[in-house]
Formats: structure tokens, sequence, C-alpha cells
């Protein structure tokens, strides 16, 4: 589904990505670990088309196409979906019109018939129904005055109504209680765990891979994947730390 062969990424001039290559199939949830400034928001930021991350060399095929020649709306058409460390707050933009004029750009780029009010209304009761998040919520502006945990929970609820083929989930677990980290985990594993999906999920700890159980688990440091394995890594990781590992 997403092959990455020896990319390379800069910010402001400074290369941050130095070779990463990796290979995710239908099917696999891939988690990536590693120090703070490793690159491992940088990678998720230059497959979803940020600006300013510029690719120097290397490539990225998404379902057969060059995923890195395409604009942002574009790869979000083709089924790739960011979730951000830190979801923004957009104030005076309802979240059910957000997700509807979202569901139904993707829609029609892909050459669907855009639900009605009262299909995606059914839709976003269901998905929020699955994250335990009350529809009240949903008819707020997006984000604004969520606390951590709801931000998140409505950032899972995005991609349930979305559905999309690779989801990017950077640091879903930051600042999540106990209670918040089991709703979300639960989530990724119902929405995106299926034979034609896919998840590579940015973390630090081991407390959410007990629940969404990674296929694999990367280390990246210094730009580039270091070193592979299944779950047992993560584990040697919260032991032992990056350094004696990677």
């Amino acid at each position: 589904m997403l092959t990455i062969t020896n990319l390379h990424a800069t910010i402001g001039g400074t290369e941050i990505l130095k070779g990463l290559s990796l290979t995710i199939n239908a099917g696999e949830i891939h988690a990536i670990m590693g120090p703070n400034g490793a690159g491992k928001s940088t990678l998720a930021y230059t497959l979803g088309g940020r600006p300013g991350y510029e690719v120097t060399d290397g490539t990225a095929t998404f379902d057969g196409q060059d995923l890195l020649a395409l604009e942002p709306h574009e790869r979000a058409a083709a089924g790739l979906f960011l979730g951000f460390q830190y979801p923004v707050e957009i104030p005076g933009v309802s979240n059910l019109q957000f997700l509807r004029e979202s569901l139904n750009a993707q829609r029609r780029a892909r050459g669907e018939e855009p639900l009605s009010g009262a299909e995606f209304i059914r839709l976003a009761k269901e998905k929020a129904g699955l994250l335990k998040m009350d529809m009240d919520m949903l008819k707020r502006p997006v984000n604004v005055g969520f606390s951590g945990g709801e931000k998140k929970r409505n950032e899972m609820v995005q991609m349930g109504i979305i559905d999309p083929k690779l989801a990017l989930l950077d640091e879903t677990d930051s600042g999540l209680d106990i209670d918040a980290l089991r709703i979300v985990g639960e989530g990724i594993n119902t929405i995106m765990r299926k034979p034609d999906r896919a998840v590579l999920l940015i973390t630090h700890y081991q407390r959410l891979l007990d629940l969404v159980k990674p296929d694999f688990v990367h280390v990246l440091a210094g730009g580039r994947i270091v070193r592979s394995g299944g779950a047992e890594l993560a584990l040697e990781l919260e032991e032992q730390g990056y350094e004696a590992v990677a």
C-alpha cells in the first residue's frame, strides 16, 4: 500500500529525514518509536504534504501512485488521513459541517455521490457512538473548548467518518488519561484493523501499543529507520531506552 524508498526531507534548509525506507502493506499496523527530534513527525507531515517540508531525494508511492506528486487534498482523496499530535481549533466552523464538506469533497473526487444531510447525520452518530462522543460536541466549532483528550477523540471520529485507506497517527496517545486512551485504542482497532486498511502509528509509549497491538515496530533515529521488529521491540525500548536498542 505504501512504499517509501530512501526518503530525504528538509525543513527550513535543515535535513531531518536522511534516507528513510519503509513498506506498509494492506492489513498491517506499523508503530514508529524514537527519541525526540528523530524525524517522526517530519515523516508524517512530509507524507501528508504539509507546506514547508521539502523532499530532496527518494520516493513514496501509495496504492501505485506517486504520493509526493499529489497536492495535500489529492492525497486525502486518495485515502490518506493525517492525525495531528496537537489538533487545532477552528473557531466559527461547525464540526458537523466541516466533516460533511470534507467527506463529500473526497467522495466527489472519487466520482461518488455526496451524502445527503440525513445520510451524513446517521453516519456521524454511528462513528461518534464508537468513540463514546456526545453528538452535541460535534455541533460545536471544531475542537473549540475541547480538552486534549476530547480533541483526540474528535479526531478519531473524523477518521471513522472519512474512512481512509491509510491513517498516519502522530502521537495520538499524547495527553490522554487512562479512559480516553482505551477509547482511542479501541477506535483505532474498530475503524482501521481491516484487511484493506493500514496504520502508521507514531508513539513514545508502550501503553497504546498494548491496546492496538501493532504488527511491526520500527525505531527511527537520526532521520532513518535503524531497527525493526515485532511488538516485543517496544518492550525492549520501554525497559532499556532508545540508545541501548538503536
